[in-house]
């Protein structure tokens, strides 16, 4: 491991403390922590990648002009509106 040095706002540490004594665990392990659900959030698709991802998912025709609007209908009914 290497050792680095940062600085905290008195409240950043202080609630850093807290969590840490709830946690039983070192101020450095709680960094490292949070340092790693960080690291794993931002590998998560970005809001452009998602869109581009939905604008090319495949599309399918079910051939009922208003099955978005009468979706519950049709489900309750077993109808498939043709």
């Amino acid at each position: 491991m290497m050792r680095v040095q940062v600085q905290l706002s008195e409240a950043q540490l202080r609630a850093l403390r807290e969590a840490a004594a709830r946690e039983e665990a070192s101020i450095a392990e709680m960094v490292r922590r949070a340092i790693d659900r960080w690291l794993a959030a931002s590998d998560a698709p970005s809001p452009d990648d998602r869109v581009r991802v939905a604008l090319n998912a495949p599309s399918f025709r079910t051939g009922v002009p208003d099955l978005a609007e009468r979706h519950d209908h049709y489900l309750a009914e077993g109808d498939d509106g043709r």
